[in-house]
Protein backbone atom coordinates (compact mmCIF):
# COMPACT_ATOMS: atom_id res chain seq x y z
CA UNK A 1 0.00 0.00 0.00
CA UNK A 2 1.41 3.84 -1.17
CA UNK A 3 0.40 6.78 0.42
CA UNK A 4 0.41 9.58 -2.30
CA UNK A 5 0.45 13.45 -1.43
CA UNK A 6 -1.79 15.26 -4.20
CA UNK A 7 -3.02 12.91 -7.42
CA UNK A 8 -6.34 15.57 -7.40
CA UNK A 9 -5.63 15.70 -11.54
CA UNK A 10 -6.13 12.03 -11.47
CA UNK A 11 -10.01 10.85 -12.73
CA UNK A 12 -10.30 7.95 -10.55
CA UNK A 13 -9.58 10.21 -6.86
CA UNK A 14 -11.92 13.11 -8.62
CA UNK A 15 -14.72 10.45 -9.24
CA UNK A 16 -13.87 9.23 -5.83
CA UNK A 17 -14.42 12.79 -3.88
CA UNK A 18 -17.45 13.55 -6.35
CA UNK A 19 -18.59 9.72 -4.58
CA UNK A 20 -18.14 11.51 -1.19
CA UNK A 21 -19.69 14.52 -1.95
CA UNK A 22 -22.95 12.60 -3.42
CA UNK A 23 -23.13 10.73 -0.04
CA UNK A 24 -22.80 13.05 1.78
CA UNK A 25 -25.87 15.55 0.05
CA UNK A 26 -27.78 12.50 0.59
CA UNK A 27 -27.37 12.58 4.60
CA UNK A 28 -26.92 16.00 5.08
CA UNK A 29 -28.99 18.93 4.69
CA UNK A 30 -27.11 21.22 1.75
CA UNK A 31 -26.42 23.86 4.73
CA UNK A 32 -25.01 21.01 7.03
CA UNK A 33 -22.21 19.06 4.38
CA UNK A 34 -18.96 20.58 5.04
CA UNK A 35 -17.07 17.63 2.88
CA UNK A 36 -14.54 19.91 0.52
CA UNK A 37 -14.35 18.47 -2.97
CA UNK A 38 -11.61 18.24 -5.55
CA UNK A 39 -11.19 22.33 -6.12
CA UNK A 40 -11.74 22.65 -2.34
CA UNK A 41 -8.88 20.51 -1.69
CA UNK A 42 -6.65 22.58 -3.87
CA UNK A 43 -6.42 25.40 -1.75
CA UNK A 44 -3.07 26.47 -0.26
CA UNK A 45 -4.25 25.45 3.19
CA UNK A 46 -4.96 21.74 2.57
CA UNK A 47 -2.51 18.99 1.99
CA UNK A 48 -4.55 15.42 0.74
CA UNK A 49 -3.44 12.15 0.55
CA UNK A 50 -5.18 9.24 -0.90
CA UNK A 51 -3.74 5.32 -0.25
CA UNK A 52 -3.98 2.98 -2.71
CA UNK A 53 -2.93 -0.89 -3.22
CA UNK A 54 -1.57 -1.38 -6.98
CA UNK A 55 -3.86 1.27 -9.12
CA UNK A 56 -7.01 0.94 -6.44
CA UNK A 57 -7.77 3.94 -4.69
CA UNK A 58 -8.61 2.29 -1.29
CA UNK A 59 -8.71 6.04 0.91
CA UNK A 60 -8.53 9.50 1.01
CA UNK A 61 -8.17 12.21 3.67
CA UNK A 62 -6.46 15.80 4.02
CA UNK A 63 -5.36 18.51 6.88
CA UNK A 64 -6.42 22.17 6.07
CA UNK A 65 -4.52 24.24 8.22
CA UNK A 66 -6.46 26.55 11.01
CA UNK A 67 -2.76 28.44 11.98
CA UNK A 68 0.40 27.84 13.09
CA UNK A 69 -0.40 24.97 16.16
CA UNK A 70 -3.87 23.14 14.84
CA UNK A 71 -5.36 21.71 11.59
CA UNK A 72 -8.56 20.05 10.71
CA UNK A 73 -8.97 16.51 9.37
CA UNK A 74 -11.01 16.88 6.32
CA UNK A 75 -12.18 14.29 3.47
CA UNK A 76 -11.77 11.27 5.17
CA UNK A 77 -13.39 8.22 3.01
CA UNK A 78 -12.87 4.42 2.43
CA UNK A 79 -14.16 3.13 -0.28
CA UNK A 80 -17.29 1.34 -0.22
CA UNK A 81 -15.97 -1.99 -1.10
CA UNK A 82 -12.79 -1.81 1.58
CA UNK A 83 -14.50 -0.61 4.44
CA UNK A 84 -14.42 -2.91 7.19
CA UNK A 85 -10.19 -3.89 6.72
CA UNK A 86 -9.07 -0.68 8.77
CA UNK A 87 -7.89 1.67 6.10
CA UNK A 88 -9.78 4.92 7.98
CA UNK A 89 -7.43 4.06 11.00
CA UNK A 90 -4.57 3.52 9.05
CA UNK A 91 -5.11 7.02 7.06
CA UNK A 92 -6.16 8.45 10.39
CA UNK A 93 -2.87 7.71 12.18
CA UNK A 94 -1.05 8.93 9.13
CA UNK A 95 -2.70 12.19 9.07
CA UNK A 96 -1.74 12.46 12.86
CA UNK A 97 1.53 11.44 12.11
CA UNK A 98 1.60 14.18 9.23
CA UNK A 99 0.26 16.75 11.39
CA UNK A 100 3.00 16.58 14.04
CA UNK A 101 5.43 16.58 12.00
CA UNK A 102 3.77 19.79 10.89
CA UNK A 103 4.14 21.54 13.68
CA UNK A 104 0.71 21.15 14.96
CA UNK A 105 -0.23 20.54 18.36
CA UNK A 106 -4.27 19.86 17.58
CA UNK A 107 -6.39 18.35 15.44
CA UNK A 108 -10.19 19.03 14.78
CA UNK A 109 -12.60 17.55 12.54
CA UNK A 110 -16.20 17.98 12.03
CA UNK A 111 -18.40 15.01 11.15
CA UNK A 112 -22.44 13.83 10.99
CA UNK A 113 -24.59 13.33 13.83
CA UNK A 114 -26.11 10.72 11.98
CA UNK A 115 -26.13 6.96 11.63
CA UNK A 116 -24.58 7.16 8.41
CA UNK A 117 -21.63 8.60 10.58
CA UNK A 118 -21.41 6.08 13.37
CA UNK A 119 -18.80 4.37 12.52
CA UNK A 120 -16.45 7.42 11.84
CA UNK A 121 -17.66 8.95 14.95
CA UNK A 122 -16.53 5.66 16.92
CA UNK A 123 -13.38 5.84 15.10
CA UNK A 124 -12.13 8.84 16.59
CA UNK A 125 -13.53 8.85 20.03
CA UNK A 126 -11.46 5.49 20.06
CA UNK A 127 -8.54 7.25 18.68
CA UNK A 128 -8.96 10.03 21.83
CA UNK A 129 -10.69 12.49 19.73
CA UNK A 130 -13.23 14.27 22.56
CA UNK A 131 -16.25 16.39 21.77
CA UNK A 132 -15.48 20.25 21.65
CA UNK A 133 -17.48 23.14 20.82
CA UNK A 134 -17.65 24.46 16.85
CA UNK A 135 -14.36 25.82 16.14
CA UNK A 136 -13.15 28.32 12.93
CA UNK A 137 -16.23 29.74 10.74
CA UNK A 138 -18.39 26.76 11.86
CA UNK A 139 -21.52 27.21 13.86
CA UNK A 140 -23.57 25.74 16.29
CA UNK A 141 -25.49 22.38 14.16
CA UNK A 142 -27.54 19.49 15.46
CA UNK A 143 -26.38 17.78 12.25
CA UNK A 144 -22.63 18.12 12.95
CA UNK A 145 -20.41 16.70 15.87
CA UNK A 146 -17.40 18.55 16.55
CA UNK A 147 -14.29 16.84 18.13
CA UNK A 148 -10.60 17.54 19.39
CA UNK A 149 -7.57 15.86 20.21
CA UNK A 150 -4.16 17.20 21.33
CA UNK A 151 -1.25 15.88 19.36
CA UNK A 152 1.79 17.55 20.59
Amino acid sequence: MDFKLGMLSDERVVAFLNEHIEDMLSVSPPESKHALDATGLQAETVRFWTLWEGDELLVCGALQSLGPNQAELKSMRTAKSHRGRGLARKMLHFLIKEAKEAGHQALYLETGSMPFFEAARNLYQCEGFEPCPPFGAYQEDPNSVFMYKAIS
